[in-house]
Parts: structure tokens; sequence; C-alpha cells
């Protein structure tokens, strides 16, 4: 795979005029711009508003007089006459203004001249239709784990000193070391470097046990992006009541995600759909995948990929899936996939959008070749576009019912215990049948009501009648809907796999 070095250096010697690169990691891209300017024995120039144009390699130069305002720096680039890289930065908000669009497109037509290049340092913004097409992007890679085990060694090395109060303890095995790394995929650089500090700590040690703060760490910082959501997930694959065939199916393929069924011939699991009544358990499905696996759960927020801005959306969705890949290991979960996607199944008044992030999403699930898990849940079907549905997209759909009475009575053990009671004070036999036709979340909801009762009229404790009476008080939604229910079983039944 070539490095961005190596992207870089191609570009500018194919004679691409304008490269531009959207990040807010404006340090990484120059370190990369200067370091590619060098290898090609290039001189460069540097532009930002508040330091005007000056000398791209030296950092104490004296910048050009009266080169802070855009449109004069790019006359003053406009009338070189030699072969230079011009670094820009933050230029794309002031190609608002008509002069300094109007300076730009000339300094392109000189640059065509001269041989030289414009490389754009933009933490946000688009360019303008006039200049996108003259413009090619050019995105930073995330780490992989190689260049982050180099990046932990050195910051770590940096950290300790041969003696005195500065200096850590770093107490890592080789197994530790990969966790450590795993956990770090994803994040920048900087956000890595940062995050590896934040960890040593007061107690000026690491150690296995800052994996898990490596872990919290790197929370916060996907929260910041607002499109890929860490999920916490139960611990133990018991603590999720029925799903037994789903289950089964996740017991049968762990192993095929390790090298050995590689070389055997197996490809490992690329994904799952997951069909039902809404307060089901598709949710609680998606858990018991990383559960099993023992892999990361993320969600991806598709209502955060809509944007109001000409392709901003079709990025966002490229560069939620591209941190995805770059993360994994992992299980990604899109819930309620139909409302992300519903106007891609029929015609719609978003001007094709639906469409296209729908296509894009396709495409990316039938190329990528990432140790990414897809789950997709979904409770209306008719909105579900039918590509979705064909075969191989997804290596198994299943319907997630309504649980039965063994399912019913691991799930009232299981949030009894939860709630600190112990299961077997009550009769789980009464309950599993007297909430015939509940779903999981509403029999823990029945179980939060009985303790509410129990608790407002001052009882000992909970008990058995408790949780009968509120669950008589309260009727499933397989009543209410009962109609829906039977239409989605009727359709589900030739063609998915029941989860339980």
């Amino acid at each position: 795979m070539d490095t961005d070095l190596q992207r870089l250096t191609d570009l500018i010697q194919n004679g691409h005029r304008c490269v531009s690169i959207s990040t807010v990691e404006e340090e990484e891209a120059l370190i990369l711009v200067r370091t590619a300017v060098v290898d090609l024995g290039l001189d460069s120039l540097i532009w930002s508003n508040s330091r005007g144009v000056r000398d791209g390699a030296l950092a104490d130069t004296a910048a050009v007089a009266d080169s802070e305002n855009a449109a004069a720096a790019l006359y003053y680039l406009a009338t070189l006459t030699r072969r230079v890289v011009a670094i820009l930065l933050d230029l794309s908000p002031h190609l608002k203004d008509e002069r300094t669009l109007r300076q730009f497109r000339d300094v392109l037509l000189v640059f065509k001249q001269t041989g030289s290049h414009l490389v754009l340092i933009d933490g946000a913004g688009e360019l303008p239709p006039s200049v996108r097409p003259y413009a090619t992007a050019f995105e930073l890679s995330l780490p992989d784990e190689k260049a982050l085990e180099a990046l932990l060694r050195e910051t770590l090395r940096e950290a300790v000193t041969p003696a005195g109060p500065s200096g850590i303890v770093v107490d890592l095995s080789r197994k530790d070391l990969g966790a450590v790394v795993r956990n770090l995929r994803g994040l920048t650089p900087r956000q890595a470097r940062q995050v590896i500090i934040d960890s040593i700590g007061p107690d000026r040690r690491f150690d296995a046990h800052d994996v898990n703060s490596i872990l919290a760490e790197k929370r916060k910082h996907l929260r910041g992006a607002g499109l890929l959501e860490y999920v916490e997930s139960p611990v133990d694959i018991d603590e999720i009541g029925g799903l037994r065939r789903l289950k089964f199916w996740l017991e049968q393929r762990r192993d095929s995600l390790c090298d050995e069924a590689a070389i055997f011939g197996l490809e490992p699991p690329r994904g799952v759909l997951m069909l039902g009544v809404q307060g089901a358990g598709k949710s609680l499905s998606a858990k018991a995948v990383a559960t099993a696996w023992q892999r990361p759960l993320l969600r991806l927020d598709a209502g955060a990929l809509y944007d109001k801005f000409i392709g901003e959306s079709e990025r966002r969705l490229r560069d939620a899936l591209r941190q995805a890949e770059a993360m994994s290991p992992i299980v990604l979960w899109i819930d309620e996939i139909e409302k992300a996607f519903a106007s891609a199944a029929a015609q719609s008044s978003d001007g094709g959008l639906s469409k296209r992030m729908f296509g894009a999403l396709l495409t990316w699930m039938q190329e990528h070749r990432s140790g990414v898990f897809l789950i997709a849940t979904a409770n209306d079907i008719e909105a579900l576009p039918p590509e979705l549905l064909r075969k191989g997209r997804f290596d198994e759909i299943f319907f997630i019912d309504l649980p039965d009475a063994d399912a019913r009575r691991d799930i009232f053990r299981i949030h009894l215990k939860k709630r600190r009671r112990d299961p077997k004070r009550f009769g789980l036999d009464q309950l599993a049948d007297a909430a015939e036709g509940f779903s999981g979340a509403e029999i823990e909801q029945a179980i939060v009501a009985a303790m509410h009762d129990a608790y407002a009229r001052r009882a000992d404790d909970l008990t058995t009648g408790d949780i009968l009476d509120a669950v008589k008080r309260s009727p499933p939604l397989s009543v209410t809907m009962a109609e829906r229910l039977a239409a989605l079983r009727k359709w589900a039944a030739p063609r998915c796999v029941p989860a339980d």
C-alpha cells in the first residue's frame, strides 16, 4: 500500500497544479508536504492570513510585505517566474470574495506555465464550484498498527528519563502492547500521542491497566467526531437472554476470524441484517455479536451524515467508513437503516442524495476487505431498498421475533439479577407464562415498574406478585400492533433465519 508521502510526491511529479488537503491535523499535513517538497528538491512558500507569504522551509524568515490579505498574496504568487510549491493555509473561506477567487484562478494559469504547484490545507470549508474541478482532493491516511507501535514507543521513550521525578515506569508484555496498539487504531498521530500521554497519568506508569483508560480516552475523541459512537456491550454473552440460533451462528464463526481459517480458505464473515418488531431485541443482538467476538461496537449515526452542502454528506459517509476500517477489527452497527436510506427505495425530493449515499454504502459493503463486521437493524421492511436484501449483501438475514417462554424466563432472570435480586426467590415460570407476547424491553420495564410500586408503598422487597401486577397493567406491543406483527412474520418466514 502506498504511503501518503509517495502518493503526494506522485501527484506533484505528475503535474497536478492544485492539491487540496481537508484536515484538522494541520501540523501533520505540513510535515508531509514539506517532506515531499524537500525530497523533490523544490522551493516552497507558505501563506496564512496571520503571517503572510514567507519561506516554506525556514521558520523565522521575514514575510513578503503586505501579503496577509489573501488577494494580495495570490497576486504576489502570480508574479513568480520560478517553479515553487505554494502552501496556502485556510484559503477556502477567502475564495467567497470575487476578487480573491479571480486572483486564485489567475495563479492557476501562471503556475501551469511555470510548472509550480498549489497545496491547500484547510480545516473545514468547501472550495467554490468554479475551483473544485482543478483541485485534486488528498486525504491523510490514519496510521496502521505498525506506525502506531512506532509512535507508542517513541512517545514512551520521550516520557522516560534516566532519573528524576519526571521518569515513568513502563511494564508491558508483548500481548499487552498489541492490545494497546489495537485500541489506538482510528486515531490520528496527534490524537494517539495525546491519549498515550493522558494514560500515563499521575501514577507515572504505563502498563496493562492503561488499556481501559486508552479505550475511554478514545471514546471522547470519537464522540467529538459525531459520526461513530462507542456502545457499551455486556461482558458475558450469558447476560443476553434468548437468541439461541444467533448465538450458535456467532460461535461457529468465531474461529473463522483467525489466520488459520484464511489458510483453510474461509473468508471472515462480513455482516448480518436483523429485522424485527420494535423492542424485540435487535439492539441487544448487535451487542451480542460484539460480546461473542470480543470486538468494540461502534454505532454509525446515519442522521449526522446528512449536510446541507453539496458533496458534504457523501464525504462524511466516506470518512466514517474509512475510520471504521482503520479501527478494525470492530463491529459497525447502523441502527434503523431504513430511516437513513428510505428515499433510496423510491422517488425522492432530495436530488438523489439518498440514492447516492445508499449506492456508496453498497459499494463499500461489496468491496471492503477490512475486519469490519457490519450489523444493520431495521423495523420497517417495506421501506428497505430491495438491493439491500439481495443475496450476497449480508452473510445472513436474521428475524428477531418476540421471545418464547424459555427466553422470557432467561430475560426475567437476567434483569432481576442486574437489580441485585436473587432470581431463585421468584416464580420465573409463572412470570414467563404471564408475559407471553412481551418483548425483552417490555419485560424489563415491567420489572422497573414493579420496583417503583414496591418502593412507593414501602414494601419489604420486590415479589413475584408485584411483577405480575405490572405485567397485567401494561398490554404489550404485540397486542396493540397484532396485524403488523402478523404481516412481518409472514414476510420473514421464507426469507430470514429465526434468531431464536
